[in-house]
């Protein structure tokens, strides 16, 4: 049967139902028969007509006669896990819902952000630098795709990317703006180039400015995906359990002994099923403290990703840097070609041209249409709505006991109530708190040691943890300033004022103001 909440089947039967006599005893099992084939947990023939001596039950045990069988419990305790697996995945399936689209959402738009960065770029050498914009293509093609591959996960360096792609530029700039011939340099004499580039820096310090950009900036936006994909992975961890025997045990108990004394109605009292749930779901409550630090730290980090840290401003003007690099090329072009004549020698040349520019940019255009939207939403604006919906489930892995009993399993408040054994007005027993060390006077359910899967899943939330607060930003030790008295936001200690070494000043071709729109993921 399509999973349906057991609630709503059981009240289809309640007319018929048959009420149990009050010393506990049922006149007939028809309705225990009925559920039990309602719920598909086998067939008429597997439930007694009428109650029996239950001298073969482990667990659902009593003085009075039972409809129950050991074939009938065994049935029962596989559908009780099944039970409270289903309530935690639907208790976590709107949290796991807002993550797991903004992940998706996030991870398409910086490809969209990255296409366009390079689209911007190639365009430049069309428009202004035509003769090398073939060769030129090549190398911007490169880069970005080591750009994506960085962001995405990829162990590289930003700053090999940087010195690789200028590298690999410079050869086509010596030959085609600083020496110009009609033919190409040959293989050899560009390696020299690429070699020497570091050494005769004909770039002037706009590498160096670019690896302090994208180091600021892609290295955020790279912890932050990983991020949102562990805590997916968190909560796919505490949707799948693996419940202990004696856990398993009581979950039986607690939702299907009832049923052995003809009692399909009856729930438990909320003090019952609070220790029974909290005794169960104690190694999960530990995850409550990491959570939260989890959220926190994303926060922290989403507010500071403003100015030299933010990723979209720096990919859409680094056309603009590259445009003042090749400008300082031809500025200082002679002293370069006497640098390099010392080194490499004059040019050689081969017997081939370098077609000229044949970048499409109709077929870039497309791309900006997916961005339009009615309203405007840079990365900034759509993370901070992000946060503000995440961090209502700040405390969701503290209070989940206590979700599970209040919407699903527990019978409300002065309603008779099942307590384990018997139908009564209240529940008596102590009722312990959440997490390992309060279950020691757990009087439903007995934990021991600990869970190496959660053990697993709160080590790699400390990590991130580590990674959102700035401890992978070494040169930046005020990464972690908070909120001061004099007033200042953590975006303004961190980031400052924004001038234009730090990139946020246009320059060269013109500065592309944010205008970038996010794909359109739907927010809860």
């Amino acid at each position: 049967m399509e999973a349906r909440s057991l609630s709503v089947l059981l009240l289809l039967l309640a007319a018929a139902a048959t009420p149990a006599p009050r010393d506990g005893e049922p006149r007939s099992c028809e309705a225990v028969r009925k559920v039990f084939q309602l719920r598909q947990l086998g067939s008429f023939r597997g439930v007694p007509e009428f109650p029996r001596a239950g001298v073969d039950l482990q667990v659902c045990t009593s003085k009075n006669p039972t409809c129950c069988t050991k074939k009938m419990e065994e049935r029962y305790q596989t559908a009780a896990k099944q039970d409270i697996q289903q309530v935690l995945q639907t208790s976590s399936a709107t949290l796991k819902f807002l993550i797991s689209r903004n992940a998706a959402a996030f991870q398409e738009t910086f490809e969209m952000l990255i296409k366009l960065a390079e689209n911007y770029t190639s365009t430049l050498f069309c428009n202004a630098y035509r003769n090398m914009a073939a060769e030129a293509a090549t190398r911007v093609q490169e880069f970005f795709t080591d750009i994506a591959l960085y962001i995405f996960g990829t162990d590289i360096s930003t700053k090999e990317c940087v010195n690789r792609f200028f590298d690999n530029l410079f050869p086509v700039v010596y030959n085609h703006m600083i020496n110009p011939g009609l033919t190409d340099v040959t293989l050899e004499y560009a390696e020299c180039l690429q070699m020497v580039r570091r050494d005769i820096r004909p770039f002037g310090d706009i590498p160096e400015k670019v690896i302090r950009q994208m180091g600021r900036s892609l290295l955020p936006s790279r912890n932050f995906l990983q991020a949102l994909n562990l805590g997916i992975e968190v909560i796919n961890t505490t949707d799948h359990l693996h419940f202990s025997k004696d856990c398993s045990r009581a979950l039986l108990r607690m939702q299907y002994c009832p049923h052995c004394q003809g009692l399909i109605l009856s729930k438990p009292c909320m003090g019952y099923c609070l220790n029974v749930i909290r005794g169960c779901l104690a190694y999960v409550a530990e995850v409550d403290l990491h959570w939260q630090g989890y959220i926190q730290s994303l926060e922290e980090l989403s507010s500071a990703m403003h100015g030299t840290y933010d990723v979209e401003h720096v990919l859409l003007n680094f056309h603009s840097l590259v445009n003042d690099a090749l400008m300082q090329a031809r500025v200082n072009g002679p002293e370069l070609t006497e640098q390099v004549n010392k080194v490499c020698g004059p040019p050689v040349r081969k017997p081939t041209q370098s077609p000229h520019c044949s970048f499409d940019r109709n077929k870039y255009s497309q791309g900006l249409k997916m961005f339009s939207r009615d309203v405007e939403e840079t990365l900034a604006s759509r993370r901070k709505e992000f946060i503000s919906h995440l961090r209502l489930y700040r405390a969701f892995y503290g209070g989940l006991a206590d979700q599970l009993c209040g919407n699903e399993l527990a019978a409300a408040d002065d309603i008779p109530c099942w307590n384990g054994e018997d139908v009564v007005k209240s529940y008596t027993h102590h009722v312990v708190g959440s997490g390992i060390k309060a279950q020691a006077g757990n009087p439903e359910v007995r934990v021991k040691g600990t869970d190496p899967v959660i053990n697993q899943i709160i080590d790699k939330l400390k990590h991130i943890i580590q990674l959102l607060r700035g401890k992978s930003f070494p040169k930046y030790d005020n990464w972690d300033l908070r909120q001061t008295g004099s007033g200042g936001s953590v975006d303004e200690q961190i980031s400052g004022v924004c001038d234009d070494e730090d990139g946020c000043g246009g320059s060269g071709s013109g500065e592309v103001k944010r205008v970038l729109k996010i794909t359109d993921y739907g927010l809860l």
